[in-house]
């Protein structure tokens, strides 16, 4: 048998350190956690993915997944695909795998879009554009006859717009841009940063994020609103869009499908 050990008692301030060692012990197991249902989720999408098919590859955490998962089957199961990338980013990692990539001009569409999501509400109404890629995942979204969404439960909402609403605005006169957005929705509009820079999409334009909290209860109204001023090349609502969400949480992968 083990001897007991009694540790002597710890002063106030020791307590308060050993109480945040052991919240930041918390958080990583928590975020490991996460990963790992992230990662099945990314996993379990490539379940839609058939032979032949001509598949648009998300932009994303989750996502990034189903591109290694994709990449897997091609070598071990002789998987034929075609991928269509919806930023540089997944391009990159895609090429680096051995994924083939065509332009979307050279397809009539696309078979199945792979994406991930900020928000969905019960609608399967999404928020996207966290990774500043909305436009270029819209035009390959509306261009695919399905859309599947990896994401983990945090992103499963009621109503959208707790997550910041990105809208992909032109450089020119922004300024103006972003005091339109903000009268018309009431709320708080932010040009997105990166290391202390404005950010620069794939597309050379700027992201402004609007925070509206919870309140985008009807997001198609919303989106034809933002798309009326001048300034604004696209709005990260994706509506009537999706057709399965694939959810992680704590208790597993779950399917949803729109009815």
């Amino acid at each position: 048998m083990l001897p007991l050990i009694i540790l002597p008692p710890l002063k106030i301030g020791a307590k308060k350190t050993l109480k945040n060692i052991l919240h930041q012990i918390t958080l990583v197991i928590l975020m490991q956690d996460i990963e790992a249902l992230k990662k099945e989720a990314g996993i379990k999408a490539c379940e839609y993915v058939q032979n032949g098919m001509k598949v648009g590859l998300g932009t994303g955490s989750t996502v990034k997944y189903t591109i290694i998962e994709l990449a897997r089957r091609i070598i071990e199961e002789g998987l034929e695909i075609t991928g269509v990338p919806t930023s540089l980013a997944t391009k990159e990692l895609a090429e680096s795998l051995g994924i083939s990539l065509i332009e979307l001009d050279q397809t009539n569409g696309l078979d199945i879009v792979i994406d991930g999501a900020d928000e969905f509400d019960p609608s399967f109404q999404l928020i996207k554009g966290g990774g500043a890629a909305l436009l270029r995942e819209k035009i390959v979204a509306q261009a695919s006859n399905k859309m599947v969404v990896v994401a983990d439960d945090r992103k499963q909402v009621t109503t959208l717009g707790q997550f910041p609403l990105p809208i992909e605005i032109n450089l020119f006169c922004a300024g103006t841009t972003v005091k339109q957005i903000e009268k018309l929705l009431n709320c708080d509009v932010k040009i997105r940063k990166q290391d202390g820079k404005e950010l620069k999409t794939d597309n050379g334009n700027l992201i402004a994020d609007a925070f509206t909290g919870p309140k985008i209860a009807d997001p198609v109204s919303i989106e034809t609103d933002i798309l009326k001023i001048a300034g604004v090349v696209q709005v990260g609502l994706f509506n009537n869009m999706c057709d399965v969400v694939i959810v992680a949480g704590k208790n597993g992968v779950e399917v949803l499908e729109k009815q």
